[in-house]
């Protein structure tokens, strides 16, 4: 999948989210990059679990006026990873989604055995039943590869 259409599809993801999880999404910059900076190439024969994502930063649930700005959280999405987990266009796609979300809950505190709770009863369940309170939308900033999405 070319780059433009891979950022494109995590773009729709987060335009596709719900308005009171969106809304809670505040300077996050979304990223995609090949492959991580420390992953080896495999050994012949070798099966192994890629990192299909990760969330850099401070967790919603974990921050704090006192903290200082040290400028926006953010996801990587690792296309290759992604791409060599799937078999065709439709699964990538599904596979962006379905990474992009996982380490959204991350922003929000969420730890694996919760996100792996919340595949089985969907994420929105574990939203409306969050503990953080939406931003205000006038302070609230939310980026997508570095881009301003419109909310």
């Amino acid at each position: 999948m070319k780059r433009e259409d891979f950022i494109n599809v995590a773009e729709e993801t987060l335009d596709s989210l719900p308005d009171e999880f969106r809304g809670r999404i505040q300077n996050v910059a979304i990223l995609v990059e090949d492959f991580p900076a420390n992953q080896r190439p495999p050994k012949l024969g070798q099966r192994r679990r890629l990192l299909l994502g990760i969330f850099h930063g401070v967790p919603a649930t974990k921050s704090s006026v006192f903290n200082l700005p040290t400028g926006p959280e953010h996801i990587v999405l690792y296309q290759k990873n992604i791409e060599a987990v799937c078999s065709n266009e439709a699964e990538v796609r599904h596979q962006i989604r379905q990474t992009l979300i996982h380490e959204l809950g991350h922003y929000f505190g969420m730890t694996e055995e919760q996100l792996r709770m919340c595949s089985c009863n969907g994420i929105g369940h574990w939203i409306t039943h969050s503990p953080i309170t939406p931003p205000d939308s006038s302070a609230a900033s939310r980026f997508a590869n570095v881009r301003q999405l419109e909310g």
